[in-house]
């Protein structure tokens, strides 16, 4: 489902083949839901779930699957996906609620321009005074569910309950607000045990919060890793009959330290021509002055050599990173783009100091950050 690293060290997503957008059509399919695409095969299914653990890349699951007995025993008969590009939350929860890549849904990186009023949207700060079903205005999944018969439910802390980027990325889903992995646990067989025909999605967040601060390679990481084993294999041994369950995330992550990140927001050469700074700190997307946009590329080329790959806008969708775009949402993605290698970390420690200082970090396309697991258990219809 994944490809070799091209000679950057990047991989191209999978879509159409075994991504994040792939994934819920086919569940969609296995339950019966007319005009899905079935892209990964998925058997048929009375009801499904998938269950997302922030953060849980699939190299550094594989890597602990000694930690991790319950997933771990699903590894083998198992291979990994990809998520779509930036390998960011936002980006990630849309693709997978509304099944499409982000050309086609919007969502395109941490922060994005918006070309209308010349500023960044942060999806995870979502501004008041946008419009979450005008940014993002295709179908859902849940929508598509609940038309065919088949309940909906989206499980998660209730802190994003009502947020923008819920509204954008699931909206039609019966939000269930539950707080620790125990209520998360119970309110999700609740759910499926609730209809005869269900899907439901149900969201995990502390690896990645742990993995930020601390790092992937930390006992405080690992240490979780073997909580969310437990909390997964809660909800797999109590699953209804008829249920399968989809184990699978929307990153990976990659460590960094001091002496490998790069201050793009200080350096003058960089600074220069650039009107607008967004993305985040393994994706940078920058947006030029007009009539700067080639003097932009070339001084961060210069700049970056060995640390990042930078790409234009065009050679970017060339490339395929985003899926095929769609034409009035160009102008979200950066006229520059600088894709982080190795352990490099692209910072602006002015405009985001909590960023800059974290250990971990995710958003370029290196297998670490790319390659997510899709683990299978439960029983068929």
């Amino acid at each position: 489902m994944v490809t070799e690293p091209a000679a950057d060290g990047l991989e191209v997503p999978a879509y159409g083949r075994g991504s994040l957008a792939d994934l819920v059509p086919s569940v969609l399919a296995s339950l019966g839901v007319p005009g899905e695409p079935d892209v990964l095969g998925l058997p048929p299914a009375r009801r499904a779930c998938v269950l997302l653990v922030d953060g849980m890349g699939w190299e550094p699951l594989t890597a602990h699957r000694h930690l991790a007995p319950f997933l771990g025993s699903l590894i083998d008969a198992a291979a990994p996906i990809t998520a779509g590009f930036p390998t960011t939350t936002a980006t990630s929860l849309t693709s997978v609620g509304t099944g499409l890549p982000p050309g086609a849904h919007g969502v395109l990186g941490a922060r994005v321009a918006d070309p209308d009023r010349d500023r960044a949207v942060d999806h995870l700060r979502w501004p008041a005074d946008l419009d979450p079903e005008r940014w993002q205005p295709r179908a859902t999944a849940y929508q598509r569910a609940r038309r065919a018969g088949v309940d909906a439910a989206y499980v998660a802390s209730g802190a994003y309950e009502g947020t923008g980027l819920n509204r954008a990325s699931a909206r039609g889903g019966r939000y269930v607000a539950a707080e620790g992995a125990d209520a998360v646990a119970a309110a999700t067989v609740a759910a499926l045990a609730g209809a005869d025909r269900a899907f439901v999605f149900a969201y995990h967040s502390e690896l990645d919060s742990l993995g930020h601060r601390h790092g992937v390679d930390s006992a405080a990481w690992r240490a979780q890793l073997g909580r969310v084993d437990r909390f997964a294999a809660r909800i797999a041994d109590t699953l209804p009959p008829g249920t399968a369950l989809y184990v699978t995330a929307d990153h990976g992550m990659v460590d960094t330290a001091p002496e490998t990140r790069v201050d793009v927001e200080g350096a003058p050469d960089l600074a220069a021509g650039v009107r607008l700074l967004a993305g985040e700190a393994r994706a940078r997307q920058v947006y030029a002055r007009p009539g700067a946009a080639a003097d932009v590329l070339a001084a961060w080329r210069d700049r970056l050599t060995g640390r990042a790959a930078v790409l234009s806008r065009d050679e970017a969708i060339d490339r395929g990173l985003f899926g095929p775009v769609a034409p009035h949402l160009r102008a979200r993605i950066g006229d520059v783009l600088a894709l982080a290698l190795g352990r490099t970390a692209l910072v602006a420690p002015a405009a985001d100091p909590a960023e800059a200082a974290l250990i971990g970090h995710h958003g370029s396309l290196t297998p670490a950050e790319l390659r997510v697991p899709l683990l299978r258990a439960g029983t068929a219809a």
